[in-house]
C-alpha cells in the first residue's frame, strides 16, 4: 500500500480504551512503522505491545475488499440498492422495530453518528445497540444512576496524584497496560501510594499490589457495602458534601448494614482474612486522596450496575470526587465506546446524552435532525436483539465492525439465529469471520490506517483518528456506506455530507443545542467550542478533553469540582444496594465457576491480533487456568488437552495451565479464539445469556462448567512456512497461530489418523525437488518429518500418542534461517538443539522476541535481581512494561536470583 504522507502521521491506537497516541510511518519498501506519540496525554510516548505491532497488522490478505451478495462479488450500486430497498420493504410490511443495527466501539465517532441518526430519526427505531454492551454498559447505567448523566468524572492524571489506588476487577497489567505501568511509575515517585487489587484471581496485576484481596467471586457488592457501612461507623463521612451536594443518604447506609454489618460478616460472605478487609477499609477510610478503578469484572455481572453504585457509594460519603488524585474511575475496554456513548449508539440512548424515554429531549433532537419520525423508546439492547432475530421479530440486521457469532454469550444461538435472519448485512474490513460467515451481504470498510475522523477514550480525551493508507479496492468509510443508504431509502437532504468534518461539525452543534444550565435538556457533555470548526482546524484538531465550551475552549480535566451534578436536584444520588448472589450456580454435575477474560496480547476475537507474529508470540493457544489441587481431582496434568462442558450442551477442549494462582472450585478461560483459529475454543458459547436488569450487560464472569481430561490417542504439531489455512478436519482439535516466517498448528485427535508419511505430502504438498527427511514408528503412533527447499526448512511435522512432544521453540528458529546446518539436520527430528546451541525457551517479551530461557541463564550467569536489571541486560520489559509483572515473577520462582 502506498502512504498519503510517510513521516510521523499522529493517529490514535484502535485497541482499548486507554486511545494511545500513536505515530504512524511508511518507508520507502512501504513498510508500516509506529511509535508511541510523545505528546498525547494518554500515554505519552508509550505503547503496550498490541500498539507496538499495530504495523504488522496492516495487510491486504483476507481483507473484504469488494462489495458480495451471497458470496458473488457485486457493485456498490447493486449492494447497496439490496440492503436499502429490503430494508425499505421490510419496514412497510412490518414495521421500524423489524430492522436493527449492531454495531462497535471500534467505530468512529462520526461513524457512530450517522448510523444511529438513521435508525433513530428516520427509520425511527432504537434498534441500534453495540458491542460495548458487553464491556461498559454496567458503568454506565452506575454513573448515570449516581450523577444524572453518563459522566466519567477522573482523569488519567489523577492516578499520579493519588495515595491510595483501589483496583476491582482489572487486570489492569495485561488489559490496560499503560495505566498499569503509569501506577507502577506513581508507587515508584511517591512512597505514600498504595495499592489494592481485588479479584479472584491472583493476576498479573497483583505484582504492584500491597494487598492482595481475593475474594469469592461475585461478593464486590458486599465488600463495598462493608465499606460504607466502616465509613459510617468510623465517621469519616465528609457531612458537608453529602448534606450539600447528595441524596439519598439514609437507604443507602441502610441498606449496606443490613447486607453488611460488620468486618466478621464480610469476611465470611466474600471468603477474607479478616486482617486483610480491615487493613482495606483502614486505608480507604484514612487516605484522602483515592482512585477506584474498576472494569469487566464489575460490569459483567447481572448485578453489575449495583455493584459500581457501592463504588460511588463510598466516595460520596467521603467527598472524595472531582478533586485532583480522587474518584471511581471506570476503564473503558474499547478505542470508541466512549464516543459511542456521546452519540446514543446504544438501544436505550437518544443522542448527545439525551434520553429515549423523556419526551422534551426526543422533541429538541427531532427539531435538530428535522427528522420526520423519532424514536421514543427504548430498542433491544444486544442479547434481547438477537433473542428477537432468532425468533424472527427482528428480520434485518446490519452488522458494522464486529464479531457476534464470537463475542456474545451463548454465542452458537447467536450464529444459528443469524442463519435464519431473513437479512443479515456486515459491514468488515475483514472477509471471513465467523459472523461474515452468516451474512447474505458483505460491504468492504475501511480499518486503521485507512479510515478517518475522532475517537473518545476512557477519560473523555477527544483524539483524531488520521489515514496514512491508501484506500484498498473499493473499501469505504462507515459513515460513507451508511450515507449512501440513507440516501437510497430518501432521506439525503438529511444526509448531506461531504466528508468526517461535516460529521463532527453537526455532532459538535447537537451537544450545544438548547443545552443551557438550569434547564431540563441541559447536559454535561457538550463540545459546542468545535460546532463551527473548519476542515483545517478538523485535520489538526490536537487532543481536548470534554467538556469542550466557549467557557473552557481547552477543555476539562475533570468533573464535579463545583460538587453540582446533572440531577433535577442538582445533587448526587446514593443508591440503596442489596447485593445479589451470580445467577447461576454450582451443581453436582456443573461444580466449577467459570471466569472469562482477555489476554496480554490479543484483543477481541483475534481478527487483527491473530495476523501478528509478534502477539502470536507470548500465547498461541487457547487455555484453561486451573488450581493444580483441583486438576489432581480432576485427573487434569499440566499441558494436557481438557474438554470443558456447559449447561447450554456445548463445549470446548483447551490447553491445561497450572496456577495456584486460581481459586480452587474456579476456572478461568480467555476468550480470542474463533473458528479461523481454532476448532473448539469459542469461549462465548459456554456463556449463557443472563444479564443485568438495568444495563443488559451480559454476566461474562460468572458461569458454571465441568471439566474432563482430553486424552486423544494421537498429538502432533505442524510449523509450515506456506500452509496458511491447512484443512485439519481430521483432527478433533486444532489450534492455528502465526510465526515470523511460519505458521504453527498444534493437533491431537481420537483416531489413529491416517497413513502420516503419505498423508503429509498431500497435506503440505510434495514437490518433485523438495528433500524430506522422516523417522516414523508405526506401533507408537510416531512420525517426524522435515521438508526442505533447497537449504530452507519449509515444514515440520510431529505427531506422537500424546502431547509429551519435544519443546517448539528451538524448531521456529529454524525457520529464520536462511541455511540448515548439517548439525541442525541432524538434530532435528529430535527436536533438540546441537550441543553448541541453545533453545531461548517461551516468548516473555513480545516487543525484543525474549525468550523465558534466555532470561533464566542471564539471572543465573549474571547474578541479576530485579526487572531493571534484565531490562539492561536484555531489554525485555523496556518497551512497554507489559512483560514487567511475568519478569517478577520469573525472578521470584527462582532462588538462584537472590543468592
Amino acid at each position: 500500500m502506498d502512504a498519503i504522507e510517510t513521516d510521523n502521521i499522529k493517529t490514535t491506537c484502535p485497541y482499548c480504551g486507554v486511545g494511545c497516541g500513536v505515530l504512524a510511518s511508511i518507508d520507502e519498501q512501504g513498510v508500516v512503522s509506529v511509535k508511541g506519540d510523545p505528546d498525547h496525554p494518554a500515554n505519552y510516548g508509550r505503547l503496550c505491545s498490541k500498539g507496538t505491532a499495530l504495523g504488522e497488522t496492516v495487510y491486504l490478505q483476507d481483507r473484504l475488499l469488494y462489495p458480495e451478495i451471497k458470496g458473488e462479488q457485486v457493485s456498490w450500486d447493486q449492494a447497496l440498492s439490496t440492503v436499502s430497498g429490503r430494508f425499505s420493504e421490510i419496514i412497510a410490511e412490518h414495521g421500524a422495530d423489524a430492522v436493527a443495527f449492531y454495531v462497535s466501539g471500534q467505530l468512529l465517532t462520526e461513524d457512530y453518528y450517522v448510523a444511529n441518526k438513521l435508525m433513530k430519526g428516520f427509520i425511527g427505531s432504537a434498534n441500534i445497540d453495540t458491542n460495548s454492551r458487553l464491556c461498559m454498559s454496567s458503568a454506565v447505567a452506575a454513573y448515570k444512576r449516581a450523577f444524572g448523566e453518563d459522566c466519567v468524572p477522573c482523569s488519567f492524571e489523577d492516578l499520579d496524584k493519588a495515595n491510595l489506588i483501589v483496583l476491582t476487577g482489572s487486570n489492569a497489567a495485561w488489559c490496560h497496560p499503560i495505566l498499569f505501568q503509569q501506577i507502577v511509575r506513581a508507587k515508584k515517585a511517591n512512597p505514600k501510594l498504595k495499592v489494592i487489587n481485588i479479584d479472584p484471581r491472583e493476576t498479573q496485576t497483583s505484582s504492584a499490589a500491597d494487598i492482595q484481596l481475593s475474594l469469592k467471586p461475585g461478593t464486590d457488592g458486599v465488600l463495598f457495602n462493608g465499606l460504607l457501612t466502616f465509613l459510617k461507623e468510623a465517621d469519616i463521612e465528609n457531612s458537608f458534601f453529602t448534606e450539600n451536594c447528595t441524596s439519598g443518604i439514609d437507604g443507602a447506609i441502610q441498606a449496606a448494614k443490613e447486607s453488611a454489618p460488620s468486618i466478621e460478616s464480610v469476611a465470611e460472605q466474600c471468603a477474607l482474612a479478616e486482617d486483610d478487609v480491615r487493613e482495606f477499609y483502614n486505608l480507604f477510610a484514612n487516605t484522602e486522596k483515592v482512585v477506584s478503578v474498576f472494569s469487566q469484572g464489575i460490569n459483567q455481572s447481572s448485578s453489575g450496575v449495583d455493584k459500581g453504585n457501592a463504588i460511588i457509594n463510598c466516595h460520596l460519603f467521603t467527598g472524595r470526587i472531582g478533586r485532583p488524585g480522587m474518584g471511581p474511575f471506570s476503564f473503558t475496554g474499547q478505542p470508541n465506546a466512549m464516543g459511542g456513548r456521546e452519540v446514543g449508539g446504544l438501544a436505550n440512548q437518544l443522542a448527545a446524552h439525551m434520553e429515549l424515554e423523556n419526551p422534551e429531549h426526543c422533541n429538541l433532537v427531532q427539531r435538530f435532525w428535522k427528522s420526520p419520525t423519532i424514536a421514543n423508546k427504548q430498542g433491544l439492547k444486544a442479547v434481547d436483539l438477537f433473542d428477537a432475530i432468532e425468533q424472527g421479530t427482528v428480520k434485518a440486521v446490519w452488522i458494522m465492525a464486529t464479531n457476534p457469532a464470537v463475542s456474545m454469550p451463548d454465542s452458537e444461538r447467536v450464529k444459528a439465529a443469524l442463519k435464519k435472519c431473513e437479512l443479515v448485512v456486515v459491514s468488515d474490513c475483514v472477509r471471513v469471520t465467523d459472523t461474515a460467515k452468516v451474512a447474505d451481504i458483505l460491504l468492504p470498510a475501511l480499518t486503521w490506517g485507512e479510515n478517518d475522523g475522532t475517537v473518545t477514550n476512557s477519560d473523555r480525551n477527544i483524539s483524531r483518528r488520521r489515514s496514512f493508507l491508501t484506500t484498498p479496492g473499493q473499501a469505504r468509510a462507515d459513515w460513507d456506506i451508511v450515507t449512501d443508504v440513507a440516501h437510497r431509502m430518501g432521506f439525503a437532504e438529511h444526509f448531506p455530507y461531504r466528508n468526517a468534518a461535516d460529521i463532527f461539525r453537526e455532532h459538535a452543534a447537537l451537544s450545544a443545542f438548547e443545552n443551557e444550565i438550569g434547564t431540563p435538556s441541559h447536559r454535561i457533555f457538550n463540545i459546542s467550542a468545535l460546532k463551527d470548526i473548519s476542515d483545517q482546524e478538523y485535520e489538526s484538531f490536537p487532543i481536548k478533553q470534554w467538556p469542550i465550551t466557549p467557557d473552557s475552549p481547552t477543555g476539562t480535566s475533570r468533573l464535579f469540582s463545583d460538587g453540582k451534578f446533572n440531577t433535577p436536584d442538582g445533587k448526587a444520588r446514593f443508591i440503596s444496594v442489596s447485593p445479589k448472589a451470580p445467577a447461576v450456580t454450582t451443581t453436582k454435575e456443573f461444580d466449577l465457576i467459570l471466569n472469562t477474560g482477555r489476554v496480554r496480547d490479543h484483543w477481541h476475537t483475534m481478527t487483527r491480533t491473530g495476523v501478528s507474529p509478534r502477539l502470536s508470540a507470548h500465547i498461541h493457544e487457547p487455555y484453561v487456568e486451573i488450581h493444580p489441587l483441583d486438576a489432581v481431582q480432576y485427573g487434569l496434568s499440566n499441558r494436557s488437552l481438557a474438554r470443558i462442558n456447559s449447561p447450554l450442551n456445548k463445549s470446548v477442549i483447551v490447553r491445561v495451565q497450572f496456577s495456584d494462582k486460581q481459586q480452587r472450585g474456579s476456572i478461568f478461560l480467555p476468550i480470542h479464539w474463533n473458528s479461523q483459529f481454532s476448532s473448539r475454543a469459542n469461549v462465548g458459547s459456554l456463556i449463557p445469556s443472563i444479564v443485568d436488569p438495568i444495563s443488559g450487560q451480559p454476566e461474562s464472569k460468572h458461569g458454571i462448567v465441568n471439566i474432563e481430561p482430553y486424552l486423544g490417542n494421537w498429538h502432533g504439531f505442524i510449523l509450515s512456512s506456506n500452509a496458511t489455512n491447512l484443512n485439519l478436519g481430521f483432527a478433533k482439535y486444532w489450534v492455528k497461530s502465526r510465526g515470523r516466517g511460519f505458521w504453527r498448528y498444534e493437533m491431537a485427535g481420537y483416531h489413529c489418523g491416517p497413513d502420516w508419511a503419505t498423508f503429509s505430502k498431500e497435506l503440505l504438498g510434495k514437490i518433485s525437488d523438495d528433500e524430506w527427511i522422516e523417522y516414523f514408528d508405526k506401533s507408537n503412533h510416531t512420525y517426524r518429518a522435515a521438508q526442505f527447499k533447497g537449504s530452507k526448512i519449509s515444514n515440520i511435522i510431529f505427531i506422537g500418542p500424546n502431547e509429551k512432544l519435544p519443546p517448539r521453540d528451538w524448531l521456529i528458529s529454524l525457520f529464520h534461517k536462511e541455511e540448515i546446518s548439517k548439525s541442525e539436520r541432524i538434530s532435528l527430528l529430535s527436536g533438540k538443539p546441537p550441543t553448541d546451541q541453545e533453545d531461548v525457551g517461551k516468548t516473555v517479551c513480545a516487543c525484543f522476541n525474549v525468550g523465558e530461557k534466555t532470561i533464566l541463564k542471564a539471572i543465573k550467569e549474571k547474578g541479576l535481581t530485579t526487572p531493571e536489571q534484565i531490562g539492561e541486560c536484555l531489554q525485555a520489559g523496556t518497551n512497554c512494561g507489559s512483560c514487567l509483572p511475568e519478569l517478577r515473577g520469573i525472578l521470584a520462582s527462582n532462588t538462584f536470583a537472590s543468592a
